[in-house]
């Protein structure tokens, strides 16, 4: 099994940047695919992006193309999540989340089995 756990969000204003981080133990982290969601109060809670166990193939929800970049860094047991541009409507609590290795689709969040205890990102306009 692997542990994660986030850190860096915080709060800040529109057109800021943050960068959030996914720490990773426990288990062999390049044999799992990563990813991030986010919830907002009220919402479900949504894909943001994901990146398959080598790096080699990520994806990206519409609302955060072109803005945000996933990560990672296998030697060092860990994920990102660069955030630029950052809108209002970006304000959630931001989860880590990784499975096994698998060809399923990065944003089908029931497929993943690991989750870390979120952390919150506001942008205040």
């Amino acid at each position: 099994q692997v542990q994660l756990v986030e850190s860096g969000g915080g709060s800040v204003q529109a057109g800021g940047s943050l960068r959030l981080s996914c720490g990773a133990s426990g288990s062999i982290f390049s044999y799992y695919d990563v990813a991030w969601f986010r919830q907002a109060p009220g919402k479900q809670r949504e894909f943001v992006a994901s990146m398959n166990w080598s790096g080699g193939s990520y994806s990206y929800g519409e609302s955060v193309k072109a803005r945000f970049t996933i990560s990672r860094d296998n030697a060092k047991n860990t994920a990102a999540l660069q955030m630029n541009s950052l809108k209002p409507e970006d304000t959630a609590v931001y989860y880590c989340a990784a499975r096994y290795l698998t060809n399923v689709s990065g944003d089908l969040i029931s497929s993943y089995d690991y989750w870390g205890q979120g952390t919150q990102v506001t942008v205040s306009s």
